[in-house]
């Protein structure tokens, strides 16, 4: 396995180490990340995107979805009531799971719906106004006024 030092980066730089921590999660032994349950990552427009978890035997109840510091984490629990069953063969598997996505920068969650035994998060990027280009105007002669000149923008 090979390791990269992100000292260097962090010496000289101020405001990256977020950059530095993702691509040192990425970069760590994948080999033992969880594969339970499957999911599917879609982009369904330039600025949006569905994540799909099949979450088969869970209901609503047994589901959560959190967002906290730019990190969407996806939790399973079943409930105690299939305890009383005796099964003389399990192939759905229904034990609790949790999973974590890492959110980039002005990605929120605008929704989830558990539809036949997947469950969707819908995800969309929302640029702040102030973020976003924006042309300026160029004027003519040899004095510039000290007020601020207004932008507009360029949608």
């Amino acid at each position: 396995m090979r390791t990269l030092d992100f000292a260097p980066l962090y010496r000289a730089t101020v405001g990256f180490d977020q950059i530095a921590d993702l691509m040192d999660r990425v970069l760590t032994d994948t080999s033992s990340a969880p594969s339970y349950p499957p999911y599917n990552i879609e982009k369904t427009a330039d600025d949006a995107w569905r994540i799909s978890i099949a979450v088969a035997g869970f209901g609503e109840d047994d589901l959560s979805v959190e967002v906290k510091e730019n990190s969407l984490l996806v939790a399973a629990k079943k409930s105690a009531e299939d305890t009383d069953r005796k099964y003389l063969h399990r192939g759905i598997a229904t034990r609790a799971f949790e999973r974590r996505f890492a959110l980039a920068d002005h990605v929120r969650v605008t929704g989830a719906s558990h539809v036949n035994g997947m469950l969707n998060i819908d995800l969309v990027r929302e640029v702040p106004e102030a973020l976003k280009p924006r042309q300026i105007e160029i004027v003519a002669g040899d004095v510039v006024d000290t007020k601020a000149v207004e932008a507009k923008p360029v949608n």
